[in-house]
């Protein structure tokens, strides 16, 4: 027989990294994702099948819930390349991922190769030649326990979705779905929401002092008058706008602090105390999942699919250990590797006294073995991997805050000064760095701006008691308390986890879902729960609380971690939840006559809208405004861009007016002498010239900017939106139109495919020709700050415009949306299209 050995990994990569550390009989070869699922469609179950009422479902509850596995569309050609392959050798490794789901895919590679040589499993948490040795030395059995676990998963996954989801169509509309996991979630963003909706706005003021001592300027805030303190934001009840305390603390009117700023500013100033303090701040532990998540989210802006994506190609790759790990700890062999880096880079007083070790809070730890650090003993730095754009910039983020977590505390002094003026107390507060430590590689991002200021340095001149200082500038400042801030993806990611909903492996999902399905939309980086988003869950608390529970779904994940660890069995739990008295299939048989379609479609929001109704249909939100008998109910959509808690009393009332009067001409075009109509779409206000009849379907329109009311625009300014897109002139090379317009991005100049940003002083109103070739012949930068050295020409085969590029970290080739690194020795500047086909074959 051959000495030949099959090992099956997941993707074309992997095989690619892992070849290189085996011996050379070993075949390696790409599964390229799952081999088998659920039936995604009617069209995928099987003809035996056909007609089985079950076979929609894909699990047969009345027979033990054995699931209905189908091979995806495409997969049966890998299938049959793995067992031609697997015919030629004496043995099988079985190298998938070492979690569940990794463990499931080998489990199903199992059951449809029916391999009749010997299997062994082998698991490693990154790919380095050590690791891979290890692996192969201590091969073991499919673990079905983890397999039975996953398999559970995506059972209830399917019970929930395809039980709920029908129910969803018929009461609201067709379409939309419920998920056991990414409900929960979507709840966390309407419950925020509604904080914000019932959120009442408070005022307050207080005075800001710059002050100076020894030619050193620094700010100094009021925070008491006569003894007694001034009310900030947190003195106040956000759902009534009223002091929690009205005793303990003073509001300042804007009259008060006038008087107040007019009697103390002549001063003298004196300093009345000066506390110093010092202490020290941790580094926080290696990443894990979610932390992950968290800070790529906040320092590099990556949505968490992003994130994962990246990150599974740096492991890929043999850079990062694995990515789906809810444990912090570091092996010995991470912990030596980080603590010589961080000798040889920085010193050795920069390093912690002893070997610092990290452990996880969390209940449900199970995923992998150790944190997310960089592979291997000898750690690469950044500018040694090769690695360009994000997958540069992952890389960097992990790399240091692996050395962070062994690196010294970083010392700090804080200083707080109290100076008074007349009846007025002000604070002043200072922080130096007395020593870095781990802050010389690694500050831990924030979600709100004003908490990063805890690491940065504010310096006070020396100050001790009864010193005098200047009063340079002394003003009233005014304030307005806010609603609590929505959900970002790093904070959503944190509450779920907080709540134990949801595993390391599916938290991108949860949020993916959530966006694709149109149940929120991102407003900036903010999760904004859509009306539709709040019906599904209204319909849900009110019949099926449990699902939306969080503790419930907690309970569900610790059920699933019980059936890994051995503790439970999968069909007795699987039976209760869906079959027992209590049941989801008994819940919605018993309730689905109950739910009124009308009463569910209505959105229902803490405030009272007079007479309107707020309801979703078909083509999205809108409001229904009830008239005298005989008079025809006012409906109006309400623009997409208009969050729940944004919809006040006095925009509904606008809606309503401009959808009521119908289309009003503002007054005739000075030109063309169309009438120009201000006019609500689903996606905002806008102008429109002349009406829309058979021989001018698409008349002109221009979106109305949100400083302007549709109700109050006036005709000059509806002239002057309705000129884009202006035409300049011809090119005077190619004799093309260049044009200038706005788009998502702002505003911008075009010549056929190529466009460039009009930043200021330039306006896209005014723009001339000249001014718009000047931007045009400059070299392309993108969004993430790339710019065009040269175009090389077309690839042979895709036929796809090629591109040398520099970037940030360094020179790359561009095709299409694909970006491929070069090479630091590779001469640019001789760099031919031929050169550059080989490199990019390459790499694919």
């Amino acid at each position: 027989m051959s000495d030949k050995v099959l090992v099956i990994v997941e993707s074309p990569t992997k095989a690619k990294t892992i070849k290189k550390f085996l011996p050379k009989n070993f075949i390696v070869m790409a599964s390229i994702g799952h081999v088998r699922d659920l039936p995604q469609s009617a069209s995928q179950i099987p003809a035996k099948y056909k007609g089985v009422e079950w076979a929609k479902l894909g699990v047969n509850v009345e027979n033990n819930f054995e699931p209905l596995y189908t091979i995806p569309k495409g997969k049966s050609k890998v299938i049959n390349e793995l067992k031609a392959e697997l015919k030629k050798c004496s043995a099988l490794y079985l190298a998938t991922d070492e979690d569940r789901e990794g463990e499931s895919i080998s489990w199903h590679l199992l059951e449809l190769l029916k391999p009749k040589v010997p299997v062994k499993r082998m698991v490693f948490h990154e790919i380095t030649k050590a690791a891979i040795t290890d692996a192969l030395e201590h091969t073991r059995d499919i673990d079905f326990q983890l397999v039975s676990s996953q398999e559970t998963r995506r059972i209830l996954d399917r019970l929930v979705g395809y039980t709920l989801s029908p129910l969803i169509w018929k009461k609201i509309a067709y379409g939309l779905s419920a998920g056991r996991v990414q409900s929960a979630g979507l709840r966390m963003l309407v419950e925020r929401e509604r904080e914000r909706i019932a959120f009442v706005k408070a005022e307050y003021w207080d005075l800001k002092a710059l002050l100076s001592k020894d030619k050193t300027d620094f700010e100094a805030k009021l925070i008491q008058v006569d003894n007694q303190k001034i009310a900030s934001g947190k003195d106040f009840e956000p759902t009534t706008g009223q002091l929690k305390k009205e005793d303990q603390v003073v509001v300042l009117s804007e009259k008060d602090a006038k008087e107040l700023l007019a009697e103390v500013k002549k001063g003298p100033w004196k300093v009345e105390s000066v506390e110093e303090k010092d202490f020290t701040s941790k580094p926080y532990p290696p990443f894990i999942t979610s932390t992950l998540q968290q800070e790529a989210s906040r320092k590099l802006g990556f949505t968490a699919r992003v994130t994962m994506r990246t990150a599974q190609a740096l492991y890929e790759q043999g850079l990062i250990t694995y990515m789906r790990t809810d444990s912090p700890n570091l092996s010995q062999q991470a912990i030596d590797a980080t603590r010589t880096q961080v000798s040889e880079l920085y010193g050795k007083e920069f390093l912690s006294q002893a070997p610092r070790q990290f452990s996880s809070k969390s209940k449900g730890a199970q995923e992998a073995h150790e944190a997310i650090r960089p592979a291997g003993t000898e750690f690469k730095k950044p500018d040694e991997t090769g690695l360009i754009d994000r997958e540069f910039k992952l890389y960097d983020l992990i790399w240091k805050r692996t050395l962070a977590s062994q690196m010294a505390e970083a010392q700090k002094r804080s200083m707080q000064v109290r100076i008074a003026s007349g009846r007025a107390l002000f604070a002043a507060s200072g922080l130096k760095i007395v020593f870095p430590g781990y802050l010389r590689v690694y500050v831990e991002g924030k979600d709100a701006p004003e908490d990063a200021l805890e690491d940065t340095e504010t310096l006070l001149p020396h100050l001790e008691p009864k010193n005098e200082v200047d009063c340079k500038k002394l003003e009233e400042v005014s304030h307005e308390t806010k609603p609590v801030a929505r959900y970002t993806e790093a904070s959503l990611i944190q509450a779920l986890e907080k709540s134990g909903i949801g595993r390391p492996s599916t938290y991108a999902s949860i949020i993916s879902t959530i966006l694709d399905r149109d149940y929120a939309f991102k407003q900036g980086s903010a999760l904004v729960p859509t009306y539709t988003g709040f019906v599904v869950v209204q319909l849900l608390e009110n019949h099926f609380e449990e699902l939306v529970d969080y503790s419930f779904t907690s309970k569900m994940e610790e059920t699933l971690d019980e059936i890994a660890n051995g503790n439970q069995e999968s069909i007795p739990y699987l039976t209760q939840f869906y079959l027992g008295a209590k049941g989801l299939q008994k819940q919605v048989e018993k309730k689905e006559e109950k739910i009124d379609p009308e009463e569910a479609r209505e959105v229902k929001l803490s405030r009272a809208y007079n007479d309107v109704q707020l309801r979703v249909g078909r083509f999205g939100p809108f409001l229904i405004k009830k008239m005298p008998k005989g008079e025809e109910d006012i409906r109006a959509s309400i623009p997409n861009d208009i969050a729940p808690s944004e919809l006040t009393n006095e925009k509904v009332q606008e809606i309503i007016e401009v959808s009521q009067k119908g289309p009003q001409p503002i007054g005739k075009h000075p030109e063309t002498g169309d009438n120009i109509y201000a006019l609500l779409g689903r996606f905002g206000p806008y102008v429109q010239l002349g009406e829309m009849t058979d021989d001018k379907p698409k008349p002109k329109r221009a979106s109305i900017p949100k400083e302007i009311s549709p109700t109050e625009i006036t005709l000059d300014q509806a002239v002057q939106l309705l000129i884009l897109p202006r035409e300049l002139g011809p090119d005077p090379k190619t004799g093309n139109m260049v044009k200038a317009n706005k788009g998502r991005f702002g505003p911008y100049v075009q010549l056929e495919g190529e466009f460039r940003s009009i930043k200021e002083p330039d306006d896209v109103y005014t723009i001339e020709l000249d001014r718009a070739l000047e931007l045009l012949a400059e070299p392309k930068v993108s969004r993430r700050g790339s710019q065009k050295i040269k175009e090389l020409g077309e690839h042979p085969t895709s036929k796809k415009k090629i591109d040398l590029m520099n970037g940030k970290y360094g020179p790359f080739l561009k095709m299409g949306t694909k970006n491929f690194g070069l090479d630091k020795e590779i001469d640019l500047d001789k760099l031919t299209l031929e050169e550059a086909v080989k490199i990019i074959n390459s790499k694919e």
